[in-house]
């Protein structure tokens, strides 16, 4: 019998949070030891916003519902459903949702989120 060359995850890591936001790891550092990528799921709830953050890895974000306010450096981006953005790694960010609605996305992370490479401000 061969080796199974897949790995289907039902049961992803939720990440304990104090802010409101659902985080669940489906691949990465905390669920499976990859420390060269993580994919979650996340939940941001209406009014959620967290503090600028440099991070040392690129991070991808597909929005699947609600809309997503990143501001970057310099510039306010908004995403709505169906929309996605790369944020290469070391560039200032802010991530939040100050609207009525909570947001879904996926976040998938190069390379793997780790709380010692986001270098949160504050």
């Amino acid at each position: 019998m061969s080796k199974k060359r897949y790995i289907i995850q039902r049961s992803p890591f939720v990440v304990p949070t104090t802010d409101g936001k659902i985080i669940k790891e489906h691949f990465g550092a905390a669920t499976d030891s990859n420390s060269q990528l993580s994919i979650a799921h996340m939940i941001a709830p209406a009014g959620w916003s967290e503090p600028f953050q440099t991070p040392e890895f690129d991070e991808y974000t597909f929005v699947i519902s609600g809309k997503k306010q990143f501001n970057i450096e310099d510039e306010t981006v908004i995403l709505s459903a169906g929309e996605s953005i790369k944020i290469e790694k070391n560039t200032r960010v802010q991530y939040s949702n100050p609207y009525t609605e909570p947001c879904h996305y996926i976040a998938i992370c190069l390379p793997a989120f780790s709380m010692a490479l986001v270098n949160r401000e504050g």
